[in-house]
């Protein structure tokens, strides 16, 4: 889980409503904070258009949160089924909640499940897709916030970024899709390690202007079919005055896919 921002501390309208209740997607998706008021940033809306599921598929969001990228890309493929599964109980349980908001609850559940648990049992389902938005910081690189939730959403802990990777490709489907957003500096460790199990595309997102130092990076991998690696374009997030990208817009607010 990632990639959380407190209440009142500059957010757009995208993800603001002056009730407790906060929404995404333009009004499409009603959202439940965290303790503290953390509400969800945009990555999880970034990384559930990415995700090109079909009718009846099943995807995994691992570490879920309070479930933002699982109820995002609900919104976008209303006939998918869904489970998102977080190592803490408090935001499953708000996930849950937030489920029943938007009666969402009969196609998407939600478990409160450690991800290594998933690498010890000998049976596990196979999803058409699998979807993270895992802590981006190495552990011991930061000092940590006194913030347990913060600190749980940025930096690694017991589970680092292999671990996310190899419990992912244990439970995806041949054929199917592991999808990350991560910080861009991480991006070589990422795709060094999803080459071994496919074909992988690399979708740069930049805070305004591309040629600079992107500032996430979403990566995909398709599960044993095996290609050359491909760099795609990539997002520009926001225009020099600050506002969305129409690119952007579209895709944060009237449910445009990112391609990958």
């Amino acid at each position: 889980m990632r990639a959380l921002w407190r209440a009142g501390a500059g957010m757009s309208d995208i993800l603001n409503t002056p009730s407790n209740i906060y929404s995404l997607l333009n009004g499409k998706l009603k959202m439940l904070p965290a303790k503290g008021g953390y509400r969800a940033a945009i990555d999880p809306v970034l990384l559930a258009a990415s995700i090109s599921a079909s009718e009846g598929e099943q995807i995994l969001d691992m570490g879920c949160g309070t479930g933002a990228a699982t109820f995002c890309l609900a919104v976008r493929k209303p006939f998918i089924r869904a489970i998102g599964i977080d190592s803490q109980g408090p935001l499953i349980a708000i996930a849950k909640k937030i489920a029943t908001l938007n009666k969402l609850e009969e196609n998407i559940k939600f478990q409160n499940i450690d991800l290594l648990d998933l690498n010890k049992t000998e049976k596990f389902p196979q999803f058409d897709h699998v979807m993270a938005n895992p802590p981006h910081m190495k552990k011991g690189s930061v000092r940590p916030s006194p913030d347990p939730l913060k600190v749980a959403a940025n930096i690694e802990n017991h589970a680092v970024l292999l671990d996310w990777l190899k419990v992912s490709f244990k439970v995806v489907a041949t054929g199917g899709t592991v999808t990350f957003i991560h910080r861009y500096e991480r991006r070589d460790e990422l795709i060094a390690e999803m080459e071994k199990y496919g074909s992988v595309s690399v979708f740069p997102i930049w805070s305004r202007m591309s040629g600079n130092s992107a500032r996430r990076v979403i990566i995909q991998c398709r599960k044993d079919v095996f290609d050359e690696t491909k760099v795609l374009d990539g997002l520009i997030l926001h225009q020099l005055n600050g506002d969305y990208t129409e690119t952007a817009d579209t895709i944060l607010r009237d449910l445009s896919p990112i391609n990958i």
